[in-house]
């Protein structure tokens, strides 16, 4: 989605309850790491169930543009052949990345652990978010900043070198695409690489690189075992293999939330991720008093999957620990309005990361749930909701700061309110969810343009 589309506000009412099946798209990490881990290996990759929303496409473009074929064949369905590790070609365009922040930060891993040198741009909420924090390992390994924008942002021209200098890297906070960037520029190094965190961050590209052939060795670290350290001996044969991507638990969070919250729901949410650092949303609204039925447990592209079956719960107030944070980043904004109907007290803890996503996602919120009436303040990185288990009365007009899950969780908000909530545009949903309204209206909420 373009920063120059024209807004495309929402509204969202309350109704009859939700009911039905779905399958959310599927996860964008996942698609993501399928296409750049699909470029890097020898011989083909296939796809099944890639997510086709806009983020991930800006990923194949730019797979396609560094040398890789890569063509869509069906519906979800994918085919990548890929050069290899250090075959890389230089692109002979920018790689505009639109609003994809995972996509472009781990791209910077890639290039900026190859020979190639290329100019990564996106979109005007991509061109606000800090970039620095990619880049000072990369540099570390190698690579040359050749032009960067004020603080490290895009645009900026990375140049990688020959080969990457392996280094032991702990991440100053808790973050995924850290992680990625850097095991991802080591594939390039002769030597190992060990990544170490404080907490640990989601897993995918640790599971996706064993799947296409790396070494990548996993162990505790720190107090408690909180935190991971991980190791990657480069300069491995990558070959190609069928991926199939998993429902993303990230999308299914909104239709999850929506049926507890629209009385006499009933909702069966199909093929979801059940990675244990994916799942902090559920065990805390599980903890909150969700009814939530874990069925047909299984294997799915290294992953396990299941349906979940939802019912309309009453909710009451809980504390979510900071070391939850990594596992539902994404889904504080949902949670914050699912906090906004509970019983009681909701305290979400350290929320810092929020504060650097497509929008300062901590801010935005609060500013949605004062706009509908809902009781809250925050504290530092903590945001504390405050619920009486009634219906938030709604009535307000959200911006979304071409923020797709701000918009997203708002409409959510609005099937169970007194009065609608109207976000003030929409457009940017297609980037992980492009099917959300039809879905959402197919099991019977009301949403309109």
């Amino acid at each position: 989605m373009s920063h120059d589309s024209a807004p495309q506000p929402l509204t969202a009412s309350a109704g009859l309850p939700l009911q039905g099946s779905l399958r959310p798209p599927g996860d964008k990490s996942i698609s993501h790491r399928a296409m750049i881990l699909g470029l890097l290996s020898i011989g083909e990759t296939r796809v099944e169930g890639l997510l086709e929303g806009d983020d991930v496409l800006r990923t194949a473009a730019a797979a396609r543009a560094l040398g890789a074929t890569v063509e869509r064949l069906g519906d979800g369905r994918w085919r990548i052949q890929g050069v290899g590790i250090g075959g890389l070609t230089d692109p002979a365009e920018v790689l505009d990345f639109g609003n994809a922040g995972t996509g472009s930060r781990l791209m910077m891993g890639v290039v900026g652990g190859q020979p190639v040198t290329a100019t990564f741009d996106g979109d005007a909420s991509l061109r606000k978010r800090p970039m620095r924090r990619i880049l000072d390992p990369l540099v570390r390994m190698g690579t040359e900043v050749v032009s960067e924008e004020e603080g490290g942002r895009v645009p900026l021209t990375l140049r990688g070198p020959r080969e990457a200098i392996p280094i032991t890297y702990e991440t100053p906070v808790a973050s995924a695409q850290i992680k990625s960037a850097v095991l991802l520029a080591a594939l390039n190094a002769p030597g190992v690489t060990t990544v170490i965190e404080a907490a640990a961050t989601r897993d995918h590209t640790e599971r996706m690189l064993r799947l296409f052939g790396a070494e990548v060795s996993v162990t505790a670290h720190g107090e408690g075992g909180h935190g991971r350290s991980i190791a990657l001996t480069g300069q491995p044969t990558l070959r190609g293999t069928d991926v199939i991507v998993p429902a993303d638990p990230s999308s299914a969070a909104f239709p999850l939330v929506a049926a507890l919250l629209v009385p006499g729901s009933d909702v069966t949410i199909e093929g979801v991720m059940m990675n244990p650092l994916r799942i902090g949303l559920i065990t805390t609204l599980i903890e909150m008093g969700a009814d939530i039925e874990r069925l047909r447990e299984r294997d799915e592209g290294g992953e396990t999957v299941a349906d979940l079956r939802v019912r309309a719960s009453r909710l009451k107030g809980v504390d979510v620990p900071p070391e939850r944070a990594p596992s539902m980043i994404d889904e504080y904004p949902v949670l914050a309005v699912a906090a906004a109907f509970a019983t009681g007290t909701t305290r979400m803890n350290g929320l810092h990361e929020l504060r650097v996503k497509e929008s300062d996602r901590l801010a935005a919120v609060a500013d949605g749930l004062a706009a509908n009436g809902v009781a809250h303040v925050v504290v530092g990185d903590d945001l504390v909701v405050h619920g009486d288990g009634s219906p938030a009365r709604g009535g307000g007009t959200v911006a979304t700061h071409l923020d797709h899950r701000i918009a997203m969780a708002f409409l959510v908000m609005g099937l169970a309110t007194r009065e609608p909530v109207t976000v003030d545009d929409g457009a940017m949903i297609a980037t992980s969810f492009p099917s959300f309204l039809p879905t959402m209206q197919a099991l019977g909420g009301r949403i309109e343009g």
